[in-house]
């Protein structure tokens, strides 16, 4: 895959020459470039799923802990807390997924957020055992969240 970018061409005497390998239609001269962002969305000529993974993960972080006030609150229900992260939250990380193939590890960092986002939304829960507050545990989110989680919604 062959990203390009659009240059001025040099002008020597009364012939272009280009920097590197181009390609030229028209009047636009377009320079072979590794990486480039297009829609927000970050594209290298080696299909770099990671690091626009990593991207996606960091909007969307940005806007969790912009939302975080409204998915702690007790005034909302769960139910719309919910539908803040399927709607505002969600959408931001997904962004182009459909280009994505996902390896284990990036599977997982996927999931971690996911989970951090569940667990901000459902609160803490009373051990019945021995009368403590703790985090829910991943299973335990699962059962709370009916819907899909995100590793499937990008499969």
């Amino acid at each position: 895959m062959y990203l390009y970018k659009c240059i001025t061409p040099l002008q020597n005497y009364r012939t272009c020459v280009c920097v590197c390998l181009c390609v030229r239609m028209d009047n636009s001269t377009f320079e072979r470039v590794e990486e480039f962002k297009y829609l927000g969305t970050a594209l290298t000529n080696q299909n770099s799923i990671p690091g626009e993974i990593k991207s996606r993960l960091r909007s969307g972080n940005a806007c969790y802990y912009s939302e975080q006030n409204l998915l702690s609150s007790r005034l909302l229900s769960r139910n719309l807390k919910i539908e803040i992260y399927r709607t505002i939250i969600l959408p931001v990380v997904l962004f182009g997924r459909e280009t994505w193939s996902l390896t284990l590890r990036e599977e997982r960092k996927l999931r971690v957020f996911e989970n951090m986002v569940l667990r901000r939304i459902f609160g803490p829960r009373s051990d019945e055992a021995t009368g403590e507050w703790r985090s829910l545990h991943n299973e335990g989110l699962n059962d709370l969240y009916s819907s899909p989680n995100i590793v499937r919604v990008i499969k």
